[in-house]
């Protein structure tokens, strides 16, 4: 995914600038940059790091005094090398995004057209920053220029452009990813500097408040003195459920929504509604301990740690690009307290379940260290349909996901069954290994409750070796968050929500 962090103060505002960027951290794991634009020079700085190695604290700490000036942005991103420095009519500027262009290569190819130069392949690949610096400075204007990019990127993106005189944020035009605006006030009661972020973590340890929640497709110019708002947001909304879900920090607020104030929401419903009989519940570290709390509370056991998270040397199960070792960092930085498990009905709640391979280890673990039962409570419905809009990592892959898995071994074998009855007729059915399923079967799947979901969610337990397992309801999702249902993408879970940028 990816997240970032910009501030325009009426000081130096480096180290601000430095640590408002390091709290984006949990968002993206590939690339990290700052850049910092001084009135006293007129002189841009940027740097960009690779973070597959390393956290972005260590890469740049060293190189802080080199930095100058009030206003500065930055991120951490799971994509490209960023942010990009450009030249054009529009003036100068530095870039950043939160962007997934599913168009890529036809925008390019447009671009090309028409006598652009792409020159950042420093991945091999094209940097979607660069087209989407490229679509803006053919407006007349930031706004106009903006407005190109919401009509051509099908996808979705968010952006924060430093200019010499401020900072311009813009929010994708469906609102699939956050922007917030924050304040500082001097003793006095004026404001002092300003700051811009995709988590609103940020804030409190940097003395901002939030000041303004950006909406779908809002453009917003910040200063030193306070927000000017350059374009009007958008009626429509489709912020992605997951953010609240998996990717948020705790103590981060999404359209007024606490992150871990849904998670236990959330959690009590299940825990309030569930007939299972255990001795305690607890969270896979660290996106499931919010849920773990609010189910213990509502099914009235104890909240206990049976699971614990090593992080000193194992930051993220994600970092290694081959998915055997990730597997095996998922495994070592989860350590399970035999103490705690001995003889014991646990029950664990997580975010989500993807493949199901390190949930069906640790299954095993976890009963071979004398828990007596376990139980798995997941804070998301089932995950059947791949995520078309953000760069959503857990679903990127719809063959990976173990509820495809599971529905097409039983279409495969309805699909025998059907073909072996028309055989009377002398129909030869399709071949199954390049059998499709139909969106209106995958919905019968996904609708909780109907036969086809309880033989779904049965099958995965089995394969997971679980003694039960249970599903969050979309319903509860989306009270527990609060927004109206046409507000919120759970395009992942139902297969709605399907709105592309045109």
């Amino acid at each position: 995914m990816g997240g970032f962090f910009g501030t325009i103060q009426k000081k130096r505002c480096v180290e601000e600038l430095f640590y408002g960027i390091d709290y984006q951290s949990h968002l993206g794991t590939k690339r990290g940059g700052m850049a910092t634009y001084s009135k006293e020079t007129g002189g841009f700085k940027r740097s960009i790091h690779n973070l597959e190695s390393t956290y972005f604290r260590t890469k740049f700490e060293d190189e802080l005094p080199k930095f100058f000036g009030e206003q500065g942005i930055g991120v951490i991103s799971d994509t490209d090398a960023q942010p990009l420095l450009m030249n054009s009519h529009l003036g100068r500027f530095a870039i950043v995004t939160v962007a997934r262009i599913n168009n890529a290569e036809e925008i390019a190819h447009k671009l090309l057209a028409e006598n652009m130069v792409l020159s950042e392949f420093s991945s091999g690949r094209i940097n979607p920053t660069e087209l989407i610096g490229l679509l803006i400075i053919k407006g007349k204007d930031f706004v106009s220029g903006i407005e190109n990019v919401y009509k051509n990127v099908q996808g979705s993106c968010s952006m924060l452009i430093l200019t010499e005189d401020g900072i311009i944020a813009a929010r994708d035009f469906w609102g699939r990813t956050p922007i917030v605006v924050g304040q500082r006030k001097d003793t006095d009661g004026s404001i002092e500097a300003m700051a811009v972020t995709s988590e609103t973590t940020a804030f409190p340890n940097l003395g901002f408040e939030i000041s303004h929640f950006i909406g779908p497709g809002e453009i917003v110019r910040l200063t030193a003195g306070g927000m000017q708002q350059l374009r009007k947001p958008e009626t429509q909304m489709q912020v992605c459920s997951f953010l609240w879900i998996y990717y948020g920090f705790p103590t981060s607020i999404y359209e007024g929504k606490n992150v871990e104030e849904m998670r236990y929401q959330t959690g009590f419903a299940m825990g309030e509604e569930d007939d299972t009989e255990i001795d305690c519940a607890g969270g896979i570290p660290d996106s499931g301990i919010g849920m773990a709390v609010g189910y213990a509370a509502g099914h009235h056991v104890p909240f206990q740690r049976a699971i614990s998270k090593y992080t000193p040397t194992w930051p993220r199960s994600f970092m290694p690009t081959n998915q055997e070792t990730r597997n095996l960092v998922a495994k070592m930085k989860l350590i399970p307290n035999e103490s705690m498990l001995k003889g014991k009905r646990c029950l664990f709640c997580d975010d989500s379940i993807v493949r199901g391979t390190q949930l069906r280890e640790n299954t095993k673990i976890l009963k071979e260290l004398g828990a007596k039962e376990v139980h798995m409570r997941i804070a998301c419905p089932p995950l059947i349909w791949a995520c078309p809009f953000i760069n959503f990592s857990a679903s990127k892959n719809v063959l990976e996901l173990i509820t495809r898995r599971v529905i097409e071994d039983f279409e495969s074998g309805r699909t025998k069954a059907t073909q072996l009855s028309d055989v009377s007729g002398g129909t030869k059915g399709d071949d199954v290994s390049e059998m499709e399923i139909s969106d209106e079967r995958l919905h019968q799947y996904a609708q909780t409750g109907s036969p086809e979901y309880e033989a779904m969610v049965a099958e995965i337990a089995k394969r997971l070796n679980l003694d039960s397992l249970r599903f969050t309801k979309i319903e509860d999702i989306i009270e527990a968050i609060g927004l109206p249902k046409c507000k919120i993408c759970t395009h992942c879970f139902d297969g709605s929500s399907s709105h592309t940028i045109k």
